[in-house]
């Protein structure tokens, strides 16, 4: 990503309106879906500049790897967990360690070799694992957000599963999210691109509008799983070996 992104991410993680709710959503999908032992080790592959850390530490032993050196450094400064330099899909890290959990949040979509990237992240499940991952979905609301964040696709869900499938991996359910905001996400995205309006996409709210955002984008952990939106501005899967 552009340094600016990585600043705006660092700056913004633990109190914007995304972040805080997608951390809840993720919790949700974790406690519904992932059956983790006690001893269980945990994986965060790309964890940026480390917002997901505390989340998933909670788990269980963690381990994260990132690519970029200054997300790295404002990861490690968090001393949450090892935060080795890592790059998918040829360069995990960890020798062979096997884990119960790998995350793999907002970040496929930023790699070339997708398919190969989760076939080589499905080789380091341990027995019973689960591999959560999270990617931007429709392809048609394509923006400067997605040009700042080096993203080299969005998904529709049939492209991803077909990713997956093609991975060898298995499907243990998958959807649409953050998609009770999508009608007003896209209207957003469609006035931002006729407008050229200088603010990014991602800039945050004023702290009223702030809570009703992460409020409405949360409520959503109690849907996941029970309804399927026909869209949304994200994908979530967890899958299996």
């Amino acid at each position: 990503m552009d340094r600016s992104a990585y600043a705006s991410m660092s700056a913004q993680e633990q109190d914007h309106w995304w972040f805080v709710a997608r951390r809840t959503i993720i919790d949700s999908l974790v406690r519904a879906h992932v059956p983790l032992p006690s001893d269980a080790r945990i994986l965060e592959a790309g964890c940026g500049t480390g917002g997901n850390l505390a989340l998933l530490a909670q788990y269980g032993a963690l381990d994260a790897i990132e690519y970029d050196a200054d997300a790295r450094s404002h990861a490690s400064a968090r001393g949450l967990c090892r935060v080795e330099a890592g790059a998918l899909p040829d360069a995990i890290g960890f020798g062979e360690a096997r884990y119960d959990l790998i995350a793999l949040l907002d970040v496929l979509e930023h790699i070339d070799a997708d398919t190969a990237s989760l076939e080589a992240l499905g080789a380091r499940l341990a027995p019973n694992g689960r591999l959560l991952l999270t990617v931007p979905a429709a392809p048609w609301l394509w923006s400067d957000h997605d040009e700042l964040h080096h993203h080299k696709r969005r998904y529709t869900h049939a492209g991803l599963l077909e990713v997956i499938r093609a991975a060898g991996l298995k499907v243990e359910v998958s959807g649409y999210f953050n998609s009770l905001l999508f009608p007003l996400a896209v209207a957003q995205r469609i006035a931002h691109q006729l407008l050229r309006r200088a603010a990014p996409l991602d800039a945050r709210p004023s702290p009223l509008v702030n809570a009703a955002l992460q409020r409405v984008f949360a409520a959503e952990r109690h849907l996941l799983g029970r309804v399927s939106f026909p869209a949304g501005l994200s994908l979530y899967a967890i899958l299996s070996a």
